[in-house]
Order: structure tokens, then sequence, then C-alpha cells
């Protein structure tokens, strides 16, 4: 069995979990609602506070869907009733960051300023502190959502290996390289 796959879900006090006909689960908690459809041959069941995902047999597919589908809900469960929140940081000198409400604007070393809307389901705080580098806060239910709108922001500039600038997350280590020596071959 999936070793992922086969650990039940406990579920926390204040979150509620339903099943539809059409196999689509939707989890209702104190910061939100989020539903997912899950494939048709996989089982997903309710008992006594508990929530476990099975599969109908061996084959690759299913051995696959079964560890992704409890993943997927075990991530909705924590949304909802905790959240998630990722901390962003730029490196590199004149590098600025700043929001207003979910518009976010980085001047990071271009001709432009680069423009972002954050979605509406994730909420933004910047801050720019004298000596420390600027730091871009993220929170939200939805844990995929959030991971591909840091994706997307550290797309803009990502660190670089020499002098270890660009966006990163916070605690984020950077492996460095060695630049030019000078007095080459001659």
């Amino acid at each position: 069995m999936s070793r992922i796959g086969k650990l039940p879900i406990s579920l926390p006090a204040k979150v509620e979990i339903t099943v539809a006909s059409d196999n689509t689960v939707t989890v209702k908690g104190p910061k939100g609602s989020l539903s997912q459809k899950v494939d048709p041959d996989i089982k997903v069941s309710v008992e006594d506070g508990t929530l476990t995902v099975n599969r109908p047999t061996d084959q690759k597919r299913h051995r696959a869907m079964h560890g992704l589908y409890r993943a997927l809900i075990n991530n909705m469960v924590v949304g909802v009733s905790e959240g998630y929140t990722r901390e962003m940081e730029i490196i590199g000198v004149g590098f600025r960051v700043e929001n207003q409400g979910n518009l976010v604007t980085f001047t990071i070393g271009y001709s432009h300023p680069v423009i972002f809307y954050v979605p509406s389901e994730i909420k933004v705080t910047t801050a720019m502190e004298k000596g420390q580098a600027p730091l871009i806060r993220l929170e939200g239910i939805d844990k995929e959502l959030l991971g591909q709108v840091c994706a997307k922001m550290r797309g803009f500039r990502k660190p670089e290996p020499y002098k270890g600038k660009g966006i990163m997350f916070k605690g984020e280590q950077i492996r460095r390289k060695a630049g030019k020596t000078a007095g080459g071959k001659k």
C-alpha cells in the first residue's frame, strides 16, 4: 500500500467534510471552504472524526492516485483549520517591494517596475525595514494556489548563484559559485 495513502486523516474539531455523489470532496472550516474533485475509482469515507482514502486495486494508476488524493485532502483540512503562510525576501541593492491591497509592485533592477496582481484568496503584506531585506508575506488556505503565486513571484528575478541577488524564500540557502579569477592564462 501507499505509505502516504494508507494514513488516516484526523479531523480537527471545527472542520466538516462532505463527499458528494460525483466524488467531490468539500472541506469547511473556520478559515473558509475548499473543494476537490476526486477520481471516481478512489473511495473517500468519513467515520468517527477520521477520513480514509481507499483504492480498488494495485494498478500503477490507482497507487499513484491513492497517495495524491490523500495528500490533497490533508492539505485542504490543514488549510481551512490553520492556513498556510510563506515569506519571501528580496536580496539586492536598490530592490524594493510595496503593495496596495493585492497589487504588488516590484523594483528589482529592470528599467520598469514589475506589477503583479495577487489573487483575492491570498492576503499579501510587505515590509521594508532599514538594514533588512524587503519582505513579502503571503497567507492563504489553498496550498496549491499559494505555491503557484510564490513561484510566479520568484520567477520575476530568480536568485543567481554569483552574488545571491533575487527573490527567494526566507531562510533559503542559495548554492554559490566562484566568479572569474584575475590573471588567467597568457
